[in-house]
């Protein structure tokens, strides 16, 4: 049994995940809510002054009555051990009875009336077979609400069988309803989904009513980027919200200060589980957040921050100067930033090669609220002329008795205008048409500030 679900849910979820590779969306707009109900022979126990199966048809009625007329919103019944008697411990007995549809809420509530518990319990089978209940289309929210009394007794195992459909995206965390539970009757379902208690017919009603509005209604939320006094004083910055489960991004929400000095207040559905990507530079990821239905949920993350500035002394012959912004120790670029602008980083230790001629790399550190000034002087002008022919030709630099090669010249090109930063360098270069090595030829320059060094090659 145990081989033949494993084998039957690989399937399901290739065939799931290729029909809808194509169909993501950011924000679902629909939801489909399943509700598997539990018709086992133990449903006739006692709760209150009336049997379990009576108080399921009684509550269920009154919320699918609460329900009708909802927008967006279509449900389904699927049934488990209503068809064989227990002594034939049918496994495979689940049934969905009334697939979801517009307008089927009267029809649900009298097939649940006419349901007479029978047989054993499948959870796992069950959950299985539900994944097919649902239409394979985007923008969706698929949920089931499980209302059980007892645990499996098919060697299935309900946790995997979840835990596989959520992953792929079939459905979001389920609801479990437990009628007469106890504490190992909680412990086997809290990997199945989001577990309740209902003991009395009132804890049953209370239960249904905190289910079916998750299920529904977003909550608030806050997020306070920290700095690094602890203090939510950050901001300005996308936050993007994935479901940690199928890893489909959510929201996304511009951090902002209110009017009165505090985060602002966003909107998050309660029924996922979030991972958060905070898109500072670099980003900030927080896994595994829940968010409380009906209560206002603070998220924390550390995110403190400064500025960072590349300025060019008094007027530069730059065009458009950049520079490269790594993670001390890290050959990862984290950002191509524009000269003599600021931009926000993280607060720690960092690297910087500026796209100068040559490059120029410094270590600097970005601290809380402050702008760190990397200066630059003002560059110089190298214009080199060859009138009489073409010429290979390499700018370089001695760096500890060492040549270090800066720039190489077009050939094609018999004039050059290079920006350069100010200092000694050497120009070593072969007329195109020369044959011998020896008619190599140097020749020493000093690049000045603010000022053109003219050379002729000849």
């Amino acid at each position: 049994m145990v081989k033949l679900t494993k084998y039957f849910l690989f399937l399901l979820l290739f065939a799931w995940s290729s029909s809808n590779l194509m169909a993501q969306t950011t924000r679902p707009i629909k939801t489909r809510i399943l509700f598997l109900l539990d018709a086992s022979g133990s449903m006739y126990a006692r709760m209150d002054n009336d049997t379990r199966v009576n108080v399921a048809r009684r509550l269920l009625g009154k919320t699918l009555d609460s329900l009708e007329g909802t927008p967006n919103l279509e449900i389904a019944l699927r049934v488990y051990g209503h068809t064989s008697p227990p002594n034939q411990r049918n496994c495979k007995d689940t049934r969905l009875e009334v697939p979801f549809r517009k307008n089927n809420f009267t029809e649900i509530k009298n097939r649940i009336n006419s349901i007479s518990p029978k047989g054993t319990t499948l959870i796992a089978h069950s959950l299985l077979q539900s994944a097919y209940d649902f239409p394979k289309e985007p923008f969706t929210r698929n949920v089931i609400i499980l209302i059980t009394d007892g645990i499996e007794e098919c060697q299935g195992d309900p946790c995997a069988v979840s835990e596989a459909l959520q992953s792929q995206g079939i459905i979001l965390k389920p609801f479990i309803i437990g009628l007469g539970s106890t504490e190992d009757f909680k412990k086997a379902f809290e990997c199945v989904g989001r577990y309740y208690d209902a003991n009395t017919e009132q804890g049953f009603d209370d239960a249904l009513k905190i289910v079916v509005s998750q299920a529904l209604n977003n909550t608030t939320a806050q997020v306070n980027l920290l700095d690094v006094f602890s203090k939510p004083t950050e901001s300005n910055v996308n936050m993007s919200f994935y479901d940690m489960n199928s890893g489909q991004l959510m929201y996304n929400y511009m951090h902002t200060i209110n009017e009165r000095g505090n985060p602002d207040t966003i909107h998050l559905d309660p029924i996922y589980r979030y991972r958060m990507v905070v898109h500072t530079i670099p980003s900030v990821v927080k896994e595994n957040i829940d968010v409380t239905p009906g209560k206002h949920t603070i998220i924390g993350v550390d995110a403190p921050q400064g500025q960072l500035m590349v300025k060019v002394d008094g007027l530069t012959n730059y065009n458009a100067l950049q520079f490269l912004v790594r993670k001390k120790g890290s050959d990862k670029t984290l950002h191509v930033q524009d000269g003599n602008t600021k931009e926000k980083y993280l607060v720690g230790k960092y690297e910087v090669e500026v796209l100068s001629i040559p490059r120029m790399v410094r270590e600097i550190s970005i601290d809380q609220s402050y702008t760190t000034t990397l200066q630059l002087p003002q560059p110089g002008k190298l214009v080199i002329s060859c009138p009489a022919q073409d010429y290979y030709a390499d700018v370089y630099q001695t760096i500890r008795n060492e040549l270090v090669w800066v720039y190489k010249f077009p050939v094609e090109k018999r004039n050059h205008v290079l920006v350069m930063q100010p200092g000694d360098y050497k120009i070593i270069y072969r007329a195109k048409g020369a044959t011998k090595s020896s008619f190599s030829f140097e020749r020493a320059i000093k690049i000045i500030s603010g000022q053109a060094t003219n050379i002729t090659l000849n």
